[in-house]
């Protein structure tokens, strides 16, 4: 079985959990050589066997700046991986609101992301079956769960060896994301705030310094920064970055009752079925409608134990309002 392997929260987790449950070992595929998180020694670092490959990027030399192309890498690379070693399974380990979400709520004027959906893995599929005659399956064990249940499932049932909390889920960089020369995970980008929802809706803590934010009860965005952290920009990139965060979970948690979204939403659902050929529409409504409802309760709880006068819970009050 193949698995796209980023070190990262879900990937950690999913990889154990399939592990531990078939008794059988995973092919990791991981996208460049190094690993993202700080603080890692030579020693931890599990050996990958390199595969060079380059990509020319024509005539401005520019890299794609959404992100969206890593899925299409990360997808063909796992076809590559498939077709040389005879496997026909590929696991995707983003949970519901990481592989969902991103399409069930859009941010600003952008296209629906579908890069971790079965909508894109299909085409994938058909992708990998014409260029190299093998048949594949992209398969999501976690898809109705929040990442906060793979988080607390992954530590229920593999005890020791569920370690979790050197993985890394921020995308900033160190010019971004670093104090005082040491590189941290911003923790107010949506993937920091999903990996922090989760953290509490599993029942776990991480240390203060895991984040340049390190307090998000703080009564003001710049407040809540490591001391030794300067804000060049109360209302700059960050501070968007951190509103764009907050109100995509938010607008996610609401996304179940909202009469306005409803409509949108069924299209969704119907989208959904279609892509994992499952007849019965009200049968993907029913783990849509779960997978959400769950998604709510999780969040209502982390913003509720920020107290009241956190800057999250203000800004998620203030989009209802």
């Amino acid at each position: 079985t193949i698995i796209p392997y980023s070190d990262g929260l879900d990937s950690r987790a999913v990889a154990g959990l399939v592990e531990n449950r078939t008794n059988s070992s995973m092919m990791r595929v991981r996208l460049g050589s190094r690993v993202l998180g700080a603080g890692h020694r030579s020693s931890d670092i599990h050996p990958f066997a390199v595969v060079p490959y380059t990509v020319s990027y024509g005539k401005n030399n520019s890299l794609e700046s959404s992100g969206r192309s890593r899925g299409f890498r990360f997808a063909m690379l796992c076809g590559v991986a498939a077709f040389l070693s005879h496997s026909e399974k590929i696991v995707v380990p983003e949970s519901g609101q990481g592989a969902l979400g991103p399409s069930f709520v859009t941010v600003g004027q952008a296209y629906d992301d579908y890069r971790n959906h079965p909508l894109f893995t299909n085409r994938m599929a058909s992708l990998i079956k014409q260029v190299f005659g093998h048949e594949v399956r992209y398969t999501f064990p976690r898809l109705w769960n929040t990442k906060g249940e793979t988080l607390k499932a992954f530590i229920e049932e593999c005890g020791e060896s569920a370690v979790w909390q050197d993985t890394w889920s921020c995308w900033q960089s160190n010019r971004h994301a670093s104090v005082d020369g040491s590189r941290r995970q911003c923790g107010i980008c949506a993937a920091c705030m999903l990996r922090r929802l989760s953290v509490h809706a599993a029942g776990q803590t991480e240390p203060a310094e895991t984040y340049v934010w390190e307090d998000l009860t703080a009564s003001e965005f710049a407040k809540g920064a490591a001391s030794g952290y300067v804000v060049a920009k109360p209302t700059g990139r960050q501070f968007q970055y951190a509103i764009a965060g907050v109100l995509h979970l938010d607008h996610l948690a609401s996304l179940r009752t909202s009469e306005a979204n409803r409509p949108a939403l069924d299209r969704k659902i119907g989208q959904l079925s279609r892509s994992l050929e499952v007849s019965n529409i009200e049968e993907v409504a029913t783990k849509v409608e779960r997978l959400l409802e769950q998604h709510e309760r999780e969040w209502k709880a982390f913003v509720a134990s920020l107290g009241p006068e956190s800057f999250v819970r203000q800004w998620a009050l203030g989009a209802k309002q």
